[in-house]
């Protein structure tokens, strides 16, 4: 679970997950301070971070030798009604041609994307007036 604080700073939010701690802010155009990631990059982090484990896991998994591995994530909004998560992927060198696609096609089954593949509803537990 993450737990989310205001900062005295106009949107900056403090998170945490009860071990580590980080930072959201918005843009200065939207009254932000821009100290800390914004809201939608941080869902581009979970997309990205969770591709780049899995491509590690799965190489790994099939022994393929695999130094280093960089995923980037941008979520495209142009089409407020059809956001797209963009992606794109860079291996080391030593990786070879087969080995890369079998990579590649691990990525459709990475935990964070299934998760975002699915339709969410949103439940409200608890109101409280006192922190």
């Amino acid at each position: 679970m993450i737990v989310s604080e205001n900062r005295s700073e106009n949107y900056l939010t403090y998170f945490s997950n009860g071990t580590y701690d980080a930072y959201a802010d918005t843009t200065k155009e939207k009254g932000g301070m821009e100290q800390g990631f914004r809201p939608h990059e941080l869902l581009e982090a979970a997309l990205a971070c969770c591709m780049n484990m899995s491509l590690r896991m799965n190489a790994q998994k099939l022994s393929i030798p695999l130094e280093k591995v960089r995923v980037s994530v941008y979520l495209n909004r142009e089409e407020p009604e059809n956001p797209t998560f963009e992606y794109d992927v860079a291996f080391d060198a030593s990786v070879c041609d087969s080995d890369r696609q079998t990579l590649l096609d691990t990525l459709a089954r990475s935990s964070v994307r299934s998760t975002l593949s699915k339709s969410f509803s949103f439940e409200q537990k608890a109101v409280n007036t006192s922190i």
